[in-house]
């Protein structure tokens, strides 16, 4: 073996270790700065298995409720979260459940108004700052998409499906907003940040 073979070896051998110790730097245990969209809120009663299907060591934390409310066909609406985000945005993020017996495709009410390429979605619900004397609704994207959740079609007895809409943030006075999804009763939600 020649001495150059032998160092490019050890170079290979080197690059190797390196490059599996990165990526095992780069798990962070399902840790996130980036803040909590819909696709991160668990369902309630979740495991706390991670993808793999291995049970975490530590126990999650349970999941906060602001308000819960009943719609049409045994949809439940709950609202986990109404966070004020640094752009001057409220991301209100839940699920939906459908506690009913037959699958629920009754989903074209929640779009509301839509005009644009949103299609099925959440784009109509509404927040109303009773004390501001204002109604806000769904943000848009250039391209006049809801920033929201989307692809609601038909939801399978027992099914949980997260959900997420942005809106412009009411003043910081403001604490609580009412929330509003067509077909659902008006929930009272507390916002924090």
């Amino acid at each position: 073996m020649s001495v150059r073979r032998a160092t490019h070896g050890k170079a290979a051998l080197g690059m190797v270790a390196a490059l599996a110790l990165a990526l095992t730097g780069c798990g962070g245990e399902g840790k996130s700065d980036k803040p909590a969209g819909p696709s991160a809120v668990k369902p309630q009663g979740s495991t706390g298995a991670s993808p793999s299907g291995a049970a975490k060591s530590e126990t999650p934390p349970a999941t906060q409720i602001l308000a819960t409310v009943n719609g049409e066909a045994g949809m439940t609406l709950t609202v986990n979260s109404a966070v004020r985000d640094a752009g001057g945005f409220l991301t209100v993020s839940g699920q939906l459940k459908n506690t009913g017996g037959q699958p629920f495709a009754s989903t074209a009410a929640w779009r509301g108004n839509e005009l644009n390429g949103s299609g099925a979605s959440v784009a109509g619900v509404t927040l109303v700052d009773k004390v501001g004397k204002k109604r806000y609704y769904v943000l848009r994207d250039t391209d006049g998409r809801c920033l929201c959740t989307t692809g609601l079609t038909i939801i399978d007895p027992g099914q949980t499906v997260p959900f997420f809409a942005q809106f412009p943030a009411p003043p910081a006075a403001t604490t609580e907003v009412d929330f509003n999804l067509p077909t659902f009763a008006t929930a009272t939600v507390k916002i924090s940040g």
